[in-house]
This record gives structure tokens, sequence and C-alpha cells, in this order.
């Protein structure tokens, strides 16, 4: 096991390194980068100010920017060095997690990561639990009620909510539930009231719990589906065994046969995505979830600084991720032995 550690660990740094390569290389040609962008919107300045004064002269940039200026910018930037010397310097700093100062919020990505997290920690830590506590529990009931009537109601509902986008899940519960057309039961926007600080505590719980309802319930209908089917297929695939049946055979009871000898077997396909998940609640982040209820987290954080090519937030954040998620996937294969001791990679040439 500690052999297959170490192997995994030292895998972790070619792939890491590999993943922002690619993505500094492509960086690098992707047109309308940060000093274009600000040779632009410098320019659209300039010209309107002319526009609007009727005079000449007021601002320069409506004819340009001259290469001193534009050389100034590259600077600025970090543009003025080689590209293999600043992927090295960026790849040097990120060993210590220093990810560098975005281009246009004036904070540190850690900073800007840390700040927009409380918003992506609650959509993805609540539809963890919401999903494995509801979904195991369905999916057992289903396989042990395969084929009746209970397993078809209970499917179609799921398919059903399956087939339903998030977005257009969230966009009717605001309808319904959010003081559009019909009821005003649920609040708008964001995790908190405005008044939120004034609230006692145990009040400052329940709106920040009635403020959750309508993003975790579009972020998570969609996703149970998944999870119920894979549990209880994997259910179904072990109550079919030998082994159950001797076990029925010698008389014992069915709750015992379920959870004490079927569940353990049929959980280790659950398994894989495990920690994955738990990881990735933290780090989590729906665009569209987060623009309908207006709520500013990493996704929205990842999809304007990709349109402002904000480099330092696109890599550093990829960099975050990348390496969490070879943690979760480490993590994952180490939980096959927890749960099955039987289960030993050295034996299969790893």
């Amino acid at each position: 096991m500690a052999s297959y550690v170490l192997k995994r660990l030292l895998l972790m740094l070619p792939t890491l390194v590999g993943v922002m390569l690619i993505t500094f290389v492509v960086t690098q040609f992707v047109p309308g980068g940060p000093v274009e962008q600000l040779v632009s919107e410098l320019q659209g300045r300039g010209q309107a100010g002319e526009a609007s004064s009727g005079t000449e002269g007021l601002y320069r940039g409506a004819t340009g920017l001259s290469e001193e200026h534009v050389e100034k910018l590259n600077a600025l930037y970090g543009f003025d060095e080689p590209a293999h010397k600043r992927f090295l310097s960026m790849m040097w700093n990120y060993i210590s997690f220093d990810l560098g100062n975005s281009y246009f919020h004036n904070k540190s990505v850690m900073e800007l990561v840390v700040s927009k997290m409380p918003v992506s920690i609650s959509l993805g830590v609540w539809s963890f639990f919401i999903i494995y506590l509801t979904c195991i529990p369905l999916g057992v009931a289903k396989a042990v009620k395969d084929g009746t009537s209970f397993d078809v109601i209970t499917s179609t509902i799921i398919l059903i909510g399956y087939a339903i986008p998030g977005f257009v899940l969230g966009i009717t519960l605001l309808v319904l539930f959010g003081g559009g057309s019909f009821w005003d039961i649920f609040p708008l926007r964001g995790l908190i009231s405005d008044n939120w600080d004034e609230l006692p505590w145990y009040h400052q719980v329940l709106d920040y719990l009635w403020h959750m309802v309508l993003p975790i319930t579009a972020s998570v209908i969609g996703s149970f589906a998944i999870m119920t089917m894979l549990t209880k297929n994997s259910f179904i695939e072990e109550i079919r065994k030998q082994y159950v049946l001797t076990a029925r055979a010698k008389g014992l009871p069915e709750n015992v046969v379920l959870y004490r000898h079927v569940f353990r077997n049929a959980v280790i396909p659950l398994v894989t995505g495990f920690p994955a998940a738990f990881i990735g609640a933290f780090f989590t982040g729906s665009l569209l979830i987060e623009t309908i209820f207006s709520l500013d987290g990493l996704g929205l954080l990842s999809y304007e600084s990709v349109l402002k090519r904000d480099y330092p937030v696109v890599l550093g954040t990829l960099y975050l991720y990348t390496l969490l998620g070879l943690i979760a996937k480490l993590l994952a294969d180490l939980s096959y032995v927890l749960i099955d001791p039987r289960i030993q990679f050295e034996s299969v040439g790893h």
C-alpha cells in the first residue's frame, strides 16, 4: 500500500505540470488578451470623450496607443518576458500556493477564491449531503422492491427530474415561489437578507437556510437519478449472488442480510465518487444557478475570468482544482481498501 501511494504521489507531479503547461500554451494563442482588452477599452473611452466634448486632443487613445505605452502595459502584466520563463516562474510560485494577483480585481487569486467560497460551499456541501443521504436509502428500497409500483413510480419521478435542466427548474421555482406570478414565499437573491447582522443567531440560521431552499432544490433534483439508479443496480447485482441466498437459507433476518452482508459489497462502486464529490463540494460552482439566484460564487468568477482573459485567476483556480482532483482520485482508490481489505493494489501490478 505504501509503495502504491508513493507511486501515485510521484505521478501527480507530471500530471499537474502537464495540465498547467497545456493550458498555459493555449492562453498564449487566444486572441484578445488582457493588454488588448485594456487598449480597446482605453481607445473606446477616448473616442467617447472626443465625441461628447467635440474637441480634439483631449485624449489620445482615440488614435491608438503608442508603442511605448503598449510595452509598458506588457511589462505591467508580465508579458515582457519569454513564455517559458513566465511558466517556470508561475509554477515555482504555485508550489508555495502563491497564485498571483488578478489583473482586474486588485486582489490576490487566493483571496478571490476564499471570498467566493461561502456561496460555492453552501451549494456544494448541502447538495452533497442531500444527494447521498436521499439516494442511497432510496436506491436500497428500490432494489428490495424491484418491479413493484413503488419502484416504477419513484423511477418515473427521478427520471423526470433528471430530464429537466437545473437552470430551467431554477427559473420555474423563482416564478412559482419567488414572488413572480404566483407565491412570494422564498427570497429571490443572495445567501442572506440585508438585515442579517441585526437578527439573533437562530434567525440568522433560519434566514440562511431559507435562502438556500430554491438554489439547492434546483441543483440536486437532476442528480438524484444517477446516484439512485447506481445504488439500486449495485444492490440488485449483489442480492442475486450465492452468498445472499446462503445467508437467507440460514435464517438470518433480512435487515442483517441487506445491511451487514450486501451493503458492504454493494457500496464499493459508490465509494469511487465519494471523495471526489466531497472535496468538489467545497469548490463546486454552477454558473447558471449562481446567475439565476444572484449568487457570487466560483462558477461566476471562473466564467468572468475567462471572458476578461484574467489569466492569473484562470490558471490559479485550475491549479487548485487539478491538485484537489488528483488527491480525490487517490483517496477514492484508498477507500476501496478501507471498505474491502481483500483488495490489494500490489497484487494487480500497481
